[in-house]
């Protein structure tokens, strides 16, 4: 009998991925505080890819600890600008700040997975994504924002590709999958592997 496959995320993108793919799950919020891990690993000088896979194994490690013969997914992302890392912004101001920053240039996703069973990380992944802005003035910044409101402080780079955010972008080079936050074709394969899928 396959064990339960657990997505150690609330993410809805992750989830209706993974629903789309055909996976069976349960989604299950990590207990960890990221911005922790995060600090520390940034002090570290770790590079925003690595983040993304230690942050993904830490989440992976916390719920398969409560649920040891699953196999957990834990997914994460890192927003990089040169050696810039970004975060969600706290608010509207700090929104229009990133994607001020972003204008005209291009920036890089890192997106991290890892599966764990039984405490232990069987395997981890980054994949990456370049995305590269139009340049825009402030003035055009401020009414996207207003148009596309609040929503938009959930996501590290402030825009949200699946919507409206697809118009602040003149070339992306990376899978969409990746930039939504979940490495799924090199999942795919691994589960496979692991006997978790029909393949």
């Amino acid at each position: 009998m396959r064990p339960d496959l657990i997505l150690a995320s609330s993410s809805a993108s992750r989830q209706m991925l993974m629903r789309n793919a055909g996976l069976t799950f349960r989604a299950i919020p990590a207990d960890i505080d990221e911005r922790a891990v995060d600090a520390r690993l940034e002090q570290e000088g770790a590079s925003p890819d690595r983040i993304a896979v230690e942050l993904a194994k830490a989440k992976a490690l916390s719920v398969s600890v409560t649920h040891p013969d699953a196999l957990v997914l834990g997914c994460d992302q890192t927003m990089s600008l040169g050696s810039r890392i970004f975060h969600k912004p706290k608010d509207m101001t700090e929104a229009h700040s990133h994607l001020m920053s972003l204008s005209g240039k291009t920036h890089r996703l890192n997106c991290g997975a890892a599966l764990a069973r039984n405490g232990e990380i069987l395997w981890e992944v980054v994949t990456i994504a370049d995305m590269t802005m139009h340049e825009f003035d402030t003035a055009f910044v401020s009414r996207h924002l207003q148009r596309v409101g609040e929503k938009i402080l959930s996501s590290v780079g402030a825009y949200q590709l699946e919507g409206e955010g697809v118009q602040l972008f003149s070339a992306i080079n990376g899978d969409y999958f990746t930039i939504l936050g979940l490495p799924l074709l090199p999942l795919l394969t691994k589960l496979r592997e692991l006997d978790m899928i029909d393949g």
